[in-house]
């Protein structure tokens, strides 16, 4: 089989099994499982073979006309190169992944059937973009994944937050999404034609005569997929579904979806060097709010969620400075360990009797109680952290390391200042990150609040997935950097030694600071008695996370108290807790400055519609109406009334042809 027929399966296995797992989830539920598990798995396969076979060498390209346009043509193309090649990878091993997951996690769920299909359609779409050689033909799977985040995030439709979510999710990604359409346009324009390698080609002959345009308007369609400022107010929101699907959008879909064009396409943003310092000035902005964001949320899963968006952050800001190997790097750490992350916060969130809006700070003995979530999320924050010798470590100090060259004079497609830019704002972002994760393992594991009953192990699909993700999340870094140069573009991703001691150090300072504040907090807080939770029967975990969703409250318990004081993030982060806790208030900002202008034009074309046109409207119909009663009066069914009219008609008409007569 060839390579082009391999790689044509990779994403059209799990289409398949979407499309099945849909007509057989309520005929054949035992099918469903199966269906929901086997067609990523042989992705997963499947990439492999393609990326074995690719090898890091020369990108497989195939293509065949898919529709005479008359102009630009569209093509069925596949372009595979190092990144994709890899990037497939990952995508199908976070996917299998949840499947796997989510077999346990809503075995009980009665909608499982269609979230299981949706999965795979988000899966098979994602394969598409990462795969796809042709722009429009990777917009269809660009577009594919955001109807399919719409309605996974809403999954628990029953709930007012799951639904308002998933609408926000949808809304926002579209509004970027309309300027990437239209940015997409003016490349094929420009290029003549929507083939990736044609476009480079134009790009490196200067045959784009828009660039920094069309860089800007490409942006915008990423900032709102990757969830970059200021359209990454969707993410945190987004926690509102399911948890494995938190993993599956935060590690290796939809979000990751625009770090990876960009990094496809790097060479039509390096045209233009406004384009570039945009790019990392809104790299940097994301960086710094996000890790602030993180260290002041309560809930376990939108710490998570804003730490995806500090991470993406590094990446945008590698492709700034221009080195897509350094970035894609951090996209590939970082989908092991934030998958780990989401599925272990499922397993504390199933053993705390609580869903993620029930706060960290009600968590209390977990450790014991979940050890393989402990051990595994521990694992996971340290490679967040970028503690050395974990994956986060070698792939995050990568893009320090291209940052510091670009800083310090060493020549590059963007301006020194971006390198300096992004420099900064990755390091402090360093130690906001290991602060953040700190507070995260202190509150989740060693937490002072209720102790909810105890729901007995996790079910082993759930904790087989934990141990497996935790193996990349501790060695991948360490084998990566020596290996992956060869399958990019061949430029060093070694950590240096400058960037290696700064990085670690503020991270390492960032989580003493953690640490101290957690027990100073913890010195003068009281602690919620122990038994103060109401029993709850148990059930599956996905169910419970709904319900707790529905109640916007523990989902066992009776606790409506405020967040335990015993959290570090109020005294580090002092008159900044408040407005980080809602995210700088700028989704406040969002509803006066569009939202409530929309509304009120839309009541004023309301009122127009019903005081104005209706009245025109009902207006026009009354006069035919009264012409109607006046002649229906004359018809009376009487015919010598009719003989009365007509004799009277013509006398009448006598005399007038006489008068006319004799005025001649």
């Amino acid at each position: 089989m060839t390579t082009t027929t391999l790689a044509a399966l990779v994403p059209l296995l799990p289409f398949l099994g979407a499309v099945a797992g849909l007509l057989l989830g309520r005929t054949a539920p035992g099918f469903v499982r199966p269906l929901a598990v086997l067609p990523p798995l042989a992705s997963l396969v499947l990439a492999a073979l393609v990326a074995a076979r690719q090898g890091g060498g020369r990108a497989v390209d195939a293509y065949t006309l898919l529709t005479p346009t008359g102009s630009v043509p569209v093509d069925l193309a596949l372009h595979i190169d190092g990144f994709a090649a890899l990037v497939a990878i990952l995508v199908a091993f976070v996917a299998t992944c949840v499947q796997i997951y989510s077999t346990g996690y809503l075995r009980d769920d009665p909608r499982y059937p269609s979230y299981a299909a949706l999965v795979s359609l988000f899966t098979s779409a994602m394969l598409l973009v990462v795969y796809s050689g042709d722009l429009i033909v990777l917009l269809v799977g660009w577009e594919v994944m955001g109807i399919c985040s719409y309605f996974l995030v809403g999954h628990y439709w029953g709930t007012p937050e799951a639904r308002a979510a998933s609408l926000k999710a949808f809304l926002v990604t579209k509004l970027g999404d309309v300027p990437f359409l239209i940015g997409l346009f003016a490349l094929g324009t420009d290029a003549g034609s929507f083939r990736i390698t044609r476009v480079l080609g134009a790009v490196a002959s200067g045959g784009l005569g828009h660039p920094t345009m069309i860089a800007l308007l490409l942006l915008a369609g990423v900032a709102g997929k990757s969830a970059q400022f200021p359209l990454h107010t969707w993410l945190p929101d987004a926690m509102a579904g399911p948890t494995p699907v938190s993993a599956l959008i935060h590690a290796a879909t939809m979000v990751a979806a625009g770090v990876y064009f960009v990094a496809r396409l790097l060479p039509v943003f390096e045209a233009s060097a406004a384009a570039m310092t945009v790019l990392a000035v809104m790299a940097a902005v994301t960086m710094l709010g996000s890790g602030l964001a993180a260290l002041a949320q309560d809930d376990i899963k939108r710490v998570l969620a804003y730490s995806t968006i500090g991470q993406l952050g590094y990446m945008t800001g590698a492709l700034a400075v221009g080195d897509r190997g350094a970035a894609v790097f951090h996209l590939l750490s970082h989908g092991a360990f934030k998958a780990l992350l989401f599925l272990a916060a499922g397993a504390v969130i199933h053993a705390a009797g609580t869903n993620s809006l029930a706060a960290m700070s009600r968590m209390s003995h977990l450790r014991d109680r979940v050890p393989d979530a402990f051990w595994t999320m521990t694992v996971a924050l340290l490679a967040l952290a970028a503690i050395p010798p974990f994956s986060g470590f070698f792939s995050k100090e990568s893009v320090l390391a291209a940052a510091e060259r670009l800083a310090t004079g060493h020549p590059g497609p963007a301006p020194g200042a971006a390198g300096w830019i992004v420099l900064v704002a990755a390091l402090a972002t360093a130690l906001l990150t290991a602060a953040y994760a700190t507070r995260l393992w202190l509150l989740a594991f060693r937490g002072r609040g209720a102790e909810a009953p105890d729901h007995g192990r996790q079910p082993l699909t759930m904790t087989v997935v934990l141990w497996v993700l935790a193996v990349p999340s501790l060695a991948f870094g360490a084998l990566a950097y020596r290996t992956l140069p060869g399958w990019f573009d061949g430029r060093s991703l070694a950590p240096t030694l400058l960037t290696s001691v700064l990085g670690t150090g503020l991270a390492v300072v960032g989580g003493l600071l953690a640490y101290g504040a957690w027990q100073r907090a913890a010195a003068r807080a009281p602690r919620i008695p122990l038994g103060a939770v109401a029993a709850h029967p148990e059930g599956d975990a996905g169910l419970v996370e709904a319900e707790a969703i529905a109640a916007h409250e523990p989902a066992y318990g009776d606790i409506a108290q405020a967040p335990d004081p015993a959290d570090p993030g109020r005294l580090l982060l002092g008159p900044l807790y408040g407005p980080a806790a809602s995210g700088f208030h700028l989704d406040a900002v969002y509803s006066a400055l569009f939202v409530r202008p929309v509304l009120g034009a839309a009541s004023l074309v309301r009122f127009l519609d019903r005081e104005v046109v209706d009245t025109y409207v009902r207006g026009a119909a009354a006069l035919p109406r009264l012409l109607g009663a006046a002649v229906r009066r004359a018809q009376t069914g009487n015919v010598q009334t009719y003989v009365s009219a007509l004799l009277a008609g013509t006398v009448v008409l006598t005399v007038a042809v006489l008068l006319v007569a004799s005025g001649a």
